[in-house]
């Protein structure tokens, strides 16, 4: 690992245990195992390194895509969802920290909102794909429907720890049950894949040589 990626680890981790005023650059630079000059050297000043380190962390809680053209919707979002889930969960401490420092640091805002505002717009756009791909006909909001989606899976991530009771169960299965949820609800039957006979379309028995 090079030294950028470990001080920006580090910075994560510090950040999230100690929030902004207790990440020192001593910290951060005795958790990299570098020294301050070092981190000045790479990022200039502890600003502009803690913003760097969220924006890198945030970054990589979204970092598996949907595919551009849908093919089994439950298998693809789910595991989308699940991947999302757990990466948050793992995160969820520096997630909390930046809610907690945004009011007093409004600066810290765009480097905290561009992943999940990707996100949001990776799932509008795979939801547009599957009506146009003939996976549902339903008139649906797409950005309704990826908000809602989105916002059940953080608050899952976030709050599932304490107060499990909530939450559905098993923990490993939930996000995949929450896209369940939301394909149905704009109209996708569960298990359909492919789509090669398009939502809506009739289709004829079999006759007596097709048996």
């Amino acid at each position: 690992m090079d030294t950028r990626t470990m001080i920006l680890n580090a910075a994560a981790e510090v950040f999230a245990q100690h929030g902004f005023r207790g990440s020192t650059t001593r910290r951060i630079a005795d958790a990299a195992s570098v020294n301050e000059v070092t981190i000045f050297r790479y990022f200039g000043s502890k600003d502009a390194l803690l913003q760097e380190a969220i924006s890198s962390s945030a970054g990589t809680a979204f970092a598996h895509h949907l595919p551009s053209e849908p093919v089994d919707p439950e298998r693809e979002l789910g595991e989308w969802c699940t991947t999302l889930v757990k990466h948050l969960h793992a995160r969820r401490a520096m997630t909390r920290k930046v809610m907690a420092e945004m009011e007093e640091r409004p600066e810290m805002t765009p480097c905290a909102v561009q992943a999940p505002a990707r996100a949001t717009h990776e799932l509008c756009s795979y939801f547009r794909k599957l009506r146009s791909n003939g996976f549902t006909d339903e008139d649906f909001d797409e950005i309704g429907a990826a908000t809602m989606l989105r916002g059940a899976l953080f608050h899952d991530a976030m709050a599932r720890d304490m107060m499990p009771d909530v939450f559905p169960k098993p923990a490993s299965k939930a996000a995949a049950r929450y896209a369940q949820l939301i394909l149905r609800a704009i109209g996708v039957r569960t298990g359909q894949a492919n789509a090669s006979t398009p939502v809506g379309t009739k289709t004829e028995p079999p006759t007596s040589l097709d048996s």
